[in-house]
């Protein structure tokens, strides 16, 4: 079985007004390449903590954390984001888009920073792909929320990461919106054949998943295949 994340007795703790608190405590957690990965529990169990480490945008406090048989918690800020740039993509709740941008102007600049001259061409096709292309020269604010997160799926999904990382997608969105973007999710997931790795506290995007780790205080709490 081919492992593309490898979290070994992973710790988080951070500095909090009332001193050092403990958010994760030595979470072990292998996850295969083309699994789709689901992470539930209640708020405050850790789970978004573990996704931000699983994408080295957050720094372990002990353990160690492989992605690709690369070890992250030795790589410093430039060589992370180096990392993240050429491997994964990452969904954010709140979108992430850059207000001053277009849509096309914000799925190509991933790809303008890694050196892709077809990079507008291939922002394009992504745009195509979540049912946008007739909103590419539009800004954040002119978009719905629906289509902001459309936009944000595609930007993570146009450098073809090996490592799809999505943190509540459907968080901010309605029932109809939401569906959308699950079903476009797990589309660029098939399409580019992406390991995908997701925080949700909705109970039919975890449903949909191969297998879902529950969280609670900071600790593995249950591991299930999804159910059929």
């Amino acid at each position: 079985m081919d492992i593309l994340l490898s979290l070994k007795d992973v710790r988080l703790a951070l500095e909090g007004n009332a001193g050092l608190v403990e958010i994760l405590h030595g979470i072990t957690l292998d996850v295969p390449k083309g699994e789709t990965l689901g992470l539930v529990g209640p708020s405050g169990s850790g789970k978004s903590s573990l996704l931000m480490l699983m994408g080295g945008l957050e720094q372990a406090s002990g353990g160690s954390i492989k992605a690709l048989g690369q070890e992250l918690t030795t790589m410093n800020e430039d060589a992370l984001a180096r990392f993240r740039r050429d491997h994964m993509g990452v969904v954010f709740q709140s979108f992430h888009l850059i207000p001053t941008m277009t849509a096309l102007e914000n799925v190509a600049t991933p790809l303008e920073l890694a050196g892709n001259r077809d990079a507008f061409d291939r922002a394009m096709e992504e745009l195509q792909a979540v049912g946008l292309e007739h909103r590419a020269d539009h800004y954040p604010a002119q978009m719905s929320g629906g289509e902001q997160q459309r936009v944000a799926l595609a930007r993570a999904s146009a450098p073809r990461p090996k490592i799809l990382l999505a943190d509540e997608p459907t968080g901010n969105l309605d029932g109809a919106n939401g569906t959308a973007i699950m079903d476009l999710l797990f589309g660029l997931r098939d399409r580019h054949g992406a390991t995908l790795v997701l925080v949700t506290h909705s109970n039919e995007l975890a449903g949909r998943c191969d297998r879902v780790v529950r969280l609670r205080d900071g600790r593995i709490d249950d591991m299930r295949e999804a159910a059929e």
